[in-house]
């Protein structure tokens, strides 16, 4: 089931649009340390996992920066498709991470189905999981189980909950 979703352009769709409404949200907020009106200054990333048929545009991170003269601090609101500086997509590294738990053959076996990921990446990301919040042996399992809906309905409601972790200090500040 993780696989389907994972490979859903329409499902990565969506996550675009959430993002751009995050992304006016803090446009329209203004510069979080002087008031200053925000300019796009988003920036091309080379995301790992995505499906194919997202086009280019799928790449952009939002990011703004203050239009004040000598203030020009960035705000970064948070990403349902970014998970922090990650290279693989938020959605690659939620639902892959769930597969590893309790790893058997055949769920490595369905681990192809993002190219070039390593054991090492894997291992990090699990580092990842345990750090950012306690040491739960069951993450991040336990957490899309918290969530209500299917599949697609618990992993958004999860990296809504992310969010704050994906924009740096300005998306802290807006929650």
């Amino acid at each position: 089931m993780y696989q389907a979703v994972l490979a859903d352009a329409t499902f990565h769709k969506q996550l675009l649009a959430f993002d751009r409404d995050l992304a006016a949200s803090a446009r329209a907020a203004r510069c979080w340390l002087c008031g200053g009106a925000l300019h796009s200054a988003s920036y091309d990333r080379k995301p790992r996992g995505c499906p194919s048929g997202l086009g280019q545009g799928y790449a952009e991170r939002f990011s703004f920066c203050c239009a004040v003269d000598g203030c020009r601090k960035r705000t970064t609101p948070p990403s349902l498709r970014f998970l922090g500086r990650h290279i693989y997509l938020a959605t690659v590294v939620t639902l892959i991470s769930a597969l590893m738990l309790g790893t058997t053959p055949s769920r490595l076996a369905r681990l192809s189905i993002v190219p070039g990921l390593d054991r090492r990446t894997l291992a990090r990301w699990r580092v990842w999981w345990r750090s950012a919040f306690t040491d739960i042996a069951a993450l991040p399992v336990s957490l899309l189980d918290r969530f209500a809906g299917d599949v697609r309905e618990q992993l958004i409601a999860l990296l809504r909950f992310l969010g704050p972790l994906t924009g740096g200090a300005s998306a802290m500040r807006a929650f």
